[in-house]
């Protein structure tokens, strides 16, 4: 093979895409990892609840699976953008942003998600910091902390169902009219869950942490924790252009093997996953890795 053919090739190399790769690697399959080096935690400071790297950073445990994988000489990587892909009469040729391209017999996309933070001061600069998505990820830190929810109807529901168990003070902030069934409502009021449905103008906060927020009244709430249940999108349109079939959510729809309908694309992480998180992250794309090599043995054996 030259140095642009691969068996497969893994579009994202976070994560699930290292976690495929190893699995390839450990089976002497030539791959290529391409990444751009813009995963959407990177601002993030802890990672929790993966066992043996509770409490590491993103970026350290990026790094140290990465130095792990590169020890597998099978295992190739190209720093860049992966713009376009398209099946070859043998697999799939992809094109970066620079014109590079490269070609395989199997492809694994690990791509993940954009959040669509609103556009108002203080979201961005404080987005996986102190306002943050998953009590699981970052629930335990802010146990028993002043807390706000932005989340309206089924979703804010379920988020305050969760963190009620973590702090006795949560607000659900509605961001306008709120749209509760009489069920929730009553679920709400009987655990002391106070819902403000003017819109914000502001998250105050010092370098990430959040302080308070203002509305739209100009009144003033102080917290010390809020869950931002925002809308995302997917990181590269590629899966749409294959012909991926998406779920109702905007996940890219896999088998429980990680395979996509469109054969030998096989995607992992938080791209096909409600589950966003590290664990996950590196589990399905242990598992795309493990289906790929037993798809090549398959095809030649």
């Amino acid at each position: 093979m030259s140095n642009t053919e691969y068996e497969v090739i893994i579009i994202g190399g976070s994560y699930s895409g290292l976690s495929a790769a190893m699995a390839l690697g450990r089976s002497l399959r030539k791959t290529l990892v391409i990444d751009s080096g813009k995963p959407c935690n990177e601002q993030t400071p802890h990672s929790h609840n993966f066992l043996t790297q509770d409490g590491k950073s993103p970026k350290e445990i990026a790094e140290s699976a990465q130095k792990q994988v590169s020890e597998y000489e099978t295992v190739h990587f190209h720093k860049g953008k992966a713009t376009d892909a398209k099946k070859s009469e043998n697999g799939f040729k992809i094109t970066t942003e620079k014109g590079e391209k490269f070609h395989s017999k199997k492809l694994i996309i690990a791509t993940g998600l954009v959040d669509e933070v609103p556009d108002i001061k203080g979201f961005k600069e404080s987005w996986g910091i102190s306002l943050i998505h998953c009590p699981y990820c970052h629930g335990y830190e802010y146990k028993g902390k002043k807390t706000g929810i932005i989340a309206n109807g089924d979703k804010a529901v379920h988020i305050s169902s969760l963190v009620k168990n973590l702090t006795e003070d949560v607000t659900i902030l509605t961001q306008g009219k709120s749209n509760f069934t009489e069920e929730q409502m009553e679920k709400l009021k009987r655990n002391n869950i106070q819902i403000i449905e003017h819109e914000i103008s502001e998250l105050k906060h010092d370098n990430g942490i959040v302080e308070s927020i203002i509305f739209s009244d100009h009144t003033e709430m102080k917290f010390e924790a809020v869950y931002g249940a925002f809308p995302f999108h997917q990181h590269s349109d590629i899966p749409k252009n294959l012909g991926c079939e998406f779920t109702e959510f905007g996940h890219i729809k896999t088998d429980q093997f990680q395979k996509t309908n469109i054969p030998g694309v096989f995607v992992c992480g938080d791209n096909s996953s409600m589950m966003r998180s590290v664990s996950n992250a590196v589990m399905t794309g242990n598992v795309a890795g493990a289906m790929v090599n037993m798809e090549l043995v398959t095809d030649c054996f």
